[in-house]
């Protein structure tokens, strides 16, 4: 393997089979392997809270998942970011990894107009673009663009304050300042910014007082002609719990959207990344990772990796029948399953453990009631039922009962991350009625 981030990058691409994504972005986008030997590495997870919820939770995921790579059972070791040195890190907020640049992202059709938009931001040739507000799908380069954009900015002005946050962790910052009594130093640090970067900036929505503090921040970054870029796995316009006054501030500048690699910015991203790892794979064994991997970025370089790593343990031969084997748990069958509401009741009542005739019924119990909007939820995105249709399923209701109930389970996802990842999970289970 070439390097622990590469390591980690393959172990959360081959957990994805198994957990969610909310699961994987809520308790391991910050984590990374800081340490790692024959028989074990460390992991570095971020807060206490986290730790203890990756290590009694998560640990037989991590550990199943280097097993494969490694085919031998490591232990892992959980340290805290302060246990890390991280003085060489420019800037503020997050270590900014060297091969993040502008020269190391493989430009295509899809992300073309979003690549070009963030060079001519980190070179200064523009102030019309802030903010600059870059989203799409997870695994598609936002973020890397945000480091390509801070390591290009330090480059050429290394006096600059660069402030890099996370969503999540600017609103984790906030609530902090405000139980310690800085509110002052928080917002010192944040409007006092030369730059400012915000990858997953969708955390913030339905959170009053963390919008309440974007919103100043914001207002007092643009009037002093500081460069702000978001990132966002949606618009602003698809953020339904987002205040107005923020959406509007975020549509102000320029919106630039990342879609999946068509199939030869696929072929060249494998080819990229076999070419950095010391890997030759032959052009047919590239177009058939090509061919069958179209979802992300993230899944093509977990590929190569996984291919590289039974290469240098198993002595793989690179041919396209070789290959199809070692990937065959990371392709996705293609299916027109499309589930049936009873599907989705059923699965939703066994997971809150009541009968299906209590969710579709009157009963106004907790559960009860949480279980109903939740299907309601479900059967609106899962099948193309009308909001009607979907009220004659529960006993009648109105269109307008079942549009409130999805808009609750909505703002519910967007602002906590563990019924968010609850949801998730249901529905995995519905999908796996396939």
């Amino acid at each position: 393997m070439n390097s622990l981030d590469d390591i980690w990058s393959s172990v959360l691409e081959l957990m994805g089979r198994e957990l969610t994504e909310v699961a994987i972005n809520t308790w391991f986008s910050e984590c990374r392997i800081v340490g790692m030997s024959e028989k074990s590495v460390t992991l570095m997870v971020p807060s206490d809270f986290k730790r203890g919820v990756v290590e009694a939770r998560f640990i037989p995921n991590v550990k199943a998942a280097l097993e494969q790579l490694f085919a031998c059972d490591m232990e892992i070791s959980l340290v805290g970011e302060e246990a890390l040195s991280q003085t060489d890190s420019p800037g503020e907020g997050i270590p900014d990894p060297d091969e993040y640049t502008f020269d190391k992202f493989v430009v295509g059709p899809s992300n073309k107009f979003a690549h070009a938009a963030s060079l001519a931001v980190a070179e200064g040739q523009t102030r019309d673009y802030n903010p600059l507000f870059i989203y799409g799908e997870s695994g598609l380069g936002k973020t890397h663009l945000l480091y390509a954009i801070r390591h290009e900015v330090t480059r050429r002005h290394p006096e600059y304050k660069i402030v890099f946050v996370r969503g999540g962790d600017f609103m984790n910052e906030l609530i902090t300042a405000i139980q310690t009594g800085k509110n002052v130093e928080f917002r010192e640090k944040y409007r006092g910014a030369d730059l400012f970067l915000i990858d997953d900036i969708q955390i913030v929505a339905g959170k009053t007082s963390t919008q309440d503090e974007m919103f100043h921040t914001f207002n007092t970054l643009y009037e002093s002609h500081k460069q702000m870029v978001f990132t966002s796995d949606r618009p602003p316009s698809e953020m339904p719990t987002l205040a107005d006054r923020l959406r509007t501030r975020f549509e102000s500048g320029l919106l630039a959207d990342i879609q999946p690699p068509d199939f030869e910015t696929r072929a060249a991203i494998v080819r990229n990344k076999s070419a950095k790892l010391g890997l030759i794979l032959p052009n047919d064994v590239v177009n058939y990772i090509a061919e069958n991997m179209t979802s992300n970025v993230r899944q093509l370089e977990g590929a190569v990796l996984k291919i590289r790593a039974q290469r240098d343990l198993m002595d793989a031969p690179m041919t396209v029948s070789t290959i199809s084997k070692i990937l065959k748990d990371m392709f996705r069958e293609k299916t027109s399953y499309v589930p049936t509401p009873e599907d989705i009741i059923s699965e939703t009542a066994k997971y809150f453990s009541i009968s299906p005739e209590d969710v579709r019924g009157q009963r106004r119990t907790r559960n009860t009631a949480m279980a109903r909007q939740i299907a309601m939820y479900e059967i609106r995105v899962l099948t193309n039922l009308s909001l009607q249709d979907i009220g004659n399923i529960f006993e009648g209701r109105d269109h307008t009962t079942v549009l409130s109930s999805i808009q609750k389970i909505e703002k519910n996802i967007s602002s906590d991350p563990e019924f968010s990842q609850m949801v998730r999970d249901i529905t995995s289970n519905i999908n796996s009625l396939k």
